[in-house]
């Protein structure tokens, strides 16, 4: 123990005298749970020059450039995946080979992963090429290197390039990898065993990414990057960058089924979770919507099937090894994006707003990141009983009623038979961002094959007044459907619907006024608590339904009939504005404004 403590010591003295951090040979660091911070370079000088970040730890620097870390010793960082044998997860190392003499970033490969036997010990994994099956147990990691794929700036499934076991991932690259069969329950001092069962750990030993790291993009087209730093990456910050402008500002996530027990393409169910930043730095938190599962073609392209959509989670903060998507902007010519120090950040996967697509987070861990004020309506739309698409509606006061750069994303899958979505510059979106106004429509698409049955529900309200009301409108009959009451079920013929459904916050039906209202006449008498309808003309009356003036129905009377007249008790209503809304079984309609009071 004196030992470590006298490196700290050291290390730190140098990191104020000269910004940097130095480790000499048989030295180390070890962090337990916190974060170390180097203004300037790491040097590990020797081949047993370690450096271990240990139970959510991590490292971040300060470097303005390329990196100048060096040094032939390693680095060591746990992280843990979440899949099976059969599913990707999709990854970015934060480390690379550690090459005598050379003071850059270097490339990554798998065979630089390690199964840990105690917090400091770790055993290269065995590289498995001959089986497509990952396998874990006591002492034993096997790794399927078949698996091993970077998607480089391409639009279809040509643009998967095989790594496999050679070092050809460049930093700041993602990658993907399957996981492993088996357990390994040897426990290494983290809050989990090595492998409890489709989790496994994997140590990350080498060099440690720092500074600018370049990642190409091309026109409309997708790239897999991710977190490349053995710390935390600041997602909008990232994104957000006003160098970073070659990408559209959005950020996909990778989540399949993993029910599905099946190497074949044919099997596979999953889709692209899609992150929005919010259009202010730092201070939004982002909105996530789960993938919409579809299943693939052999070619790789989407078949119409598949199972409920994926996971609602955080995403502000990618942890230590998380891979995603971008898109390269439909405009210009793009050609890259950077990550940077300055994108860092020291924030635990267990916080709130940090998430390797797991199934749920262990801890609460605000981290003095404050409260999440981005208010946001979810809407998730139930497709023949079988998928759910959920798009999302963001209320900004910078969101225009154009496409806004990091607030409006684009659907990952545009091309889908059955679908619902937002209609922006014709095309499609799963995140729209708007100016909060009563008086706004929101216009929904939806596209559709053969006859299919679309279930419109809110899934979620969050930061927005609790009283407003939110409709569904349907142009076919001029039918407003409140939300917030009742799910709006509808079977829709083969076609696209770009204007017949919207979001709104009135009832324009509720203000509606025609020739009926010489036909009936409305009262309220405050004295004797209660309104009166007279009928003089005996129309019959199908319902008498009473609205506070936000819009929510508070009374309704059904099949009322021919009668002359109808009385209403008003005395349990509160003082205030009412509007009334009688409609005959002929379809005309009357609605009147009065005034309740109990003085």
């Amino acid at each position: 123990m004196k030992r470590v403590l006298f490196i700290f010591w050291i290390a730190f003295s140098i990191n104020f005298s000269y910004s940097q951090l130095f480790v000499k040979n048989n030295s180390f660091i070890f962090n337990k749970g916190t974060v170390v911070y180097s203004k300037g370079n790491l040097e590990l000088n020797g081949i047993n020059s370690n450096f271990y970040l240990r139970n959510e730890g991590q490292f971040v620097q300060g470097t303005v450039g390329v990196s100048s870390n060096t040094g032939v010793g390693k680095l060591s960082v746990f992280q843990e995946g979440t899949v099976n044998n059969y599913a990707y997860n999709y990854w970015c190392s934060p480390i690379g080979n550690a090459t005598l003499g050379v003071t850059t970033n270097e490339n990554f490969g798998i065979t630089m992963l390690n199964l840990p036997s105690t917090n400091t010990i770790s055993a290269p994994a065995t590289i498995n090429s001959s089986s497509y099956n990952g396998f874990s147990g006591t002492g034993t990691l096997f790794i399927a290197s078949y698996w091993i794929f970077r998607f480089l700036a391409q639009s279809n499934y040509s643009g998967w390039v095989q790594s496999a076991a050679t070092t050809t991932i460049a930093p700041g690259q993602g990658f993907t990898m399957k996981g492993t069969s088996g357990s390994d329950l040897t426990t290494v001092g983290e809050v989990a065993a090595n492998n409890t069962g489709s989790a496994q750990r994997y140590d990350f030993r080498g060099k440690p990414n720092d500074g600018t790291i370049t990642v190409g993009v091309a026109t409309n087209n997708f790239t897999l990057t991710g977190n490349p730093y053995p710390s935390a990456l600041h997602v909008n910050a990232f994104l957000l960058d006003p160098t970073n402008t070659d990408c559209t500002g959005i950020a996909y996530y990778w989540e399949q089924d993993k029910t599905i027990n099946s190497h074949n393409l044919t099997a596979y169910r999953g889709g692209y979770g899609t992150y929005a930043p919010g259009g202010t730095l730092p201070t939004d938190y982002g909105v996530y919507v789960p993938a919409f599962y579809s299943s693939y073609y052999i070619d790789g392209t989407v078949n119409t099937t598949g199972s409920s959509s994926g996971l609602s989670i955080q995403r502000k903060y990618a942890p230590i090894g998380q891979g995603f998507m971008i898109k390269g902007k439909s405009s210009g010519s793009p050609t890259s994006v950077t990550l940077k120090n300055t994108h860092r950040a020291y924030y635990k996967e267990s916080g709130a707003y940090s998430h390797f697509e797991r199934i749920s987070n262990v801890t609460n861990y605000n981290q003095n990141n404050g409260v999440n004020t981005t208010s946001l309506i979810r809407l998730n739309t139930i497709i023949n009983n079988i998928n759910t698409r959920q798009i999302a509606l963001t209320f900004m006061p910078n969101a225009t009623d154009g496409v806004d750069r990091g607030i409006d994303a684009l659907s990952p899958d545009p091309d889908l038979t059955n679908d619902v979505y937002f209609l922006l510059a014709n095309e499609k979106y799963v995140i729209e961002g708007v100016n909060f106004d009563i008086e706004k429509r929101i216009p929904i698409g939806v596209n559709v094959s053969n006859a299919t049955s679309f279930k419109f529900s809110i899934a979620d309200v969050v930061n927005f007044d609790e009283n407003q009301e939110i409709y569904i409108y349907d142009g076919s009959d001029s039918s407003y459907h409140n939300l917030k009451q009742n799910d709006y079920e509808v079977v829709l013929q083969t076609g696209i619907y770009n204007n017949r459904f919207e979001i709104t916050f009135k009832n324009e039906n509720l203000s509606v006024d025609h020739s009926v209202k010489n036909n009936v006449i409305i009262f309220q008498d405050n004295a004797n608590h209660q309104l009166t309808l007279s009928n003089p003309n005996f129309l019959d009356i199908r319902s008498v339904s009473f609205f506070d003036i936000l819009g929510k129905e508070v009374f309704e009377k059904v099949n009322l009939g021919s009668k002359t007249s109808y009385e209403f008790s008003t005395a349990s209503l509160s003082d205030g504005v009412y509007l009334i809304k009688v409609q005959s079984t002929d379809g005309q309609i009357i609605g009147k404004k009065i005034i309740v009071s109990s003085k």
